[in-house]
Formats: structure tokens, C-alpha cells, sequence
């Protein structure tokens, strides 16, 4: 008699997970909030670390709808755990368009600014989902961006840093940086630039600030700050590596824009210092950036005695 035929361990195992989610799915809709909320934990561990698993639960019939529903919910660990697999689901690629329907992006719209870990967890949600360029417009449209914008002009929140991530990848498509730019985005990032809050919050609000000066609504905001040269000057006394990256780079962009940027950055009396120093002891990135700077700089100065109105040489 022939030896029936055993599933494969790996077709086994989606089974069990298949039955697993399920059962969690039903349990979540409990009204005891100690069986929901373990059912909803146990979701955050199939999910975390297998794109497999997540597959799995997207294609469980309900399974979003019914996750959605319980990230509304009035109990916060309940919203947390909910969106904490929201966030799970929307790191496979495959399901980032499908989670980004205008019902998600509206309801994550009124809680990314919350200063609680929800708040992250929306945030981070957001920044997930906008990685799919497909869904960079999908937010724009639904007034993330200006949402987004208001928030880090505010208090500094614990979810600072995860506004400016989700900012970050959705300033990338033009539509939404020309939105931005109009909300007030540049002034918003410099202030956070110029706090003495966090120099990691500097950092990120300077790439940011890279981000929107590759298209002209957010190069000419810059180039027509006050003191934006004094600014980025500042940044290089200080002592991120990150920040002094970003404001190199900015600074590259706006001479290449603004002659005036130019000449104020040749009237300042320690700009040739700061950026010699970054030239020998920055980071790979910081001196190439830094180079580039000096060569302006000479280039610019030269042209200066040529155009017969000498200016002081610095290097």
C-alpha cells in the first residue's frame, strides 16, 4: 500500500497561520477588551517579521476593513495594536497601494499630529505607504501635506522626527512640494533647523529642506530667506554630521541660484574656515560637499577682481 502523501512543512505551516489569523480576527471582535487585545497581539507577531504572514492576513477576507475599524477604536492600546499591524502590512510592497485607499489617508489625516504613540505610529504609517509613488499624489490630494506642515511648525512633539520622515518622502513628488512650499514649509524647517531641540531634528528638517530645493517653488522660497546663508553657516559650528551634510548641499544649490547668496557667504568672515575644516575632518559626503563649496567660492571670487570689484580673498 503506497504511503500517502504528507503536505510540505511550508504548506503546513501557512495552513496553521491561515487558522491562526482567523481566529485572531474573530477573537479581535470581541467585546472583552483583554481577549481583543490579545488576539490583536498575537496579529503584531505573525506579522512583524514574515512577508509571508502578512500576505496571508491581507488576503483574509475582512481582514483590513475590520483592522481599520478597531485602529478608530476609544481605547488607545486597541488603536495602537491595530495600527502597529496596519504599519506591518504596508512594509511589503504588494499591498502598499491597496492599504491607501482615501478612507485610510483621511483617518491617519487625524491622528498623525497626535502626541502620542499613536501619533508615531500614524506618522510612520504615512511614510511607509508614501514610499509607493503611485501614492505620493493620493496624499496631496487628501491635504496631508499641509497637515503635516502645521504640525512641525508647533511644539515639538515625541513624533517630530516621524513628521519629518513622512514629509520627506512625500515632498518628493513635485505636486506636493509646490503645496508645501505654499504652506509655509521652508520657514517651519529652518526654525526646527535653528532650535537647539535636537540636532538630529536639524538634520532631518535639512534634508528635507535639499528635497524641496530640487524644484524651483522650493529653491526660490530659499534663495529669498533672510539670512539663509547665516543660517547654514551656523549649522557648520555645529557638531551633527548629518546637519553639516545638508547645509553644504543647500548651500551648493542656492549659490548656483543667487549670486547674492554668493556674495553674502563671501562677506562672512569664518565661511572659508568652516568649510576648510569640513573639507579635512567631515565624512565622505561632508568633504566632497565642502570641495565643491571652495571651488565656488574661488571661482566666484575671482570672477570678482575680473568684473573689476575686488573683494576680499579668503583662500
Amino acid at each position: 500500500m503506497a504511503t500517502p502523501l504528507k503536505p510540505a512543512p511550508g504548506a503546513m505551516s501557512a495552513v496553521r497561520i491561515r487558522e491562526a489569523i482567523r481566529t485572531c480576527l474573530s477573537e479581535a471582535r470581541s467585546d472583552l477588551g483583554e481577549v481583543q487585545q490579545k488576539a490583536l497581539q498575537t496579529l503584531v507577531s505573525i506579522t512583524k517579521v514574515s512577508p509571508q504572514n502578512r500576505n496571508l492576513l491581507a488576503q483574509t477576507e475582512g481582514a483590513i476593513p475590520a483592522l481599520l475599524a478597531l485602529s478608530k477604536s476609544s481605547s488607545s492600546t486597541t488603536q495602537i495594536l491595530a495600527l502597529s499591524i496596519l504599519f506591518n502590512l504596508s512594509l511589503n510592497l504588494d499591498l502598499k497601494l491597496s492599504l491607501a485607499d482615501i478612507e485610510t489617508i483621511y483617518h491617519l489625516n487625524t491622528i498623525i499630529s497626535d502626541p502620542t504613540e499613536s501619533g508615531k505610529l500614524a506618522s510612520s504609517l504615512v511614510c511607509s505607504l508614501a514610499m509607493l509613488d503611485k501614492n505620493k499624489a493620493k496624499f496631496g490630494v487628501a491635504g496631508t501635506i499641509q497637515l503635516l506642515v502645521n504640525a512641525i511648525s508647533g511644539p515639538r512633539g515625541p513624533a517630530a522626527h516621524h513628521l519629518l520622515s513622512s514629509l520627506a518622502e512625500l515632498v518628493r513628488f513635485h505636486g506636493n512640494c509646490t503645496v508645501a512650499v505654499r504652506e509655509g514649509a521652508v520657514p517651519a524647517l529652518l526654525q526646527m533647523v535653528e532650535s537647539t531641540d535636537g540636532e538630529d531634528l536639524a538634520g532631518t528638517s535639512l534634508l528635507v529642506l535639499g528635497l524641496l530645493a530640487r524644484f524651483d517653488e522650493g529653491l526660490s522660497a530659499l534663495s529669498k530667506t533672510e539670512q539663509i546663508v547665516s543660517s547654514m553657516v551656523q549649522v557648520f559650528k555645529g557638531r551633527c554630521m548629518l546637519s553639516k551634510e545638508g547645509a553644504a548641499e543647500l548651500l551648493l544649490l542656492l549659490f548656483d541660484e543667487s549670486e547674492g547668496c554668493v556674495r553674502d557667504a563671501l562677506r562672512l568672515q569664518d565661511f572659508s574656515s568652516l568649510v576648510a575644516d569640513i573639507s579635512v575632518r567631515g565624512s565622505a559626503r561632508a568633504r566632497e560637499k565642502a570641495a565643491l563649496l571652495m571651488k565656488k567660492m574661488m571661482d566666484a571670487d575671482m570672477d570678482s577682481y575680473v568684473d573689476g570689484n575686488p573683494m576680499f580673498s579668503q583662500w
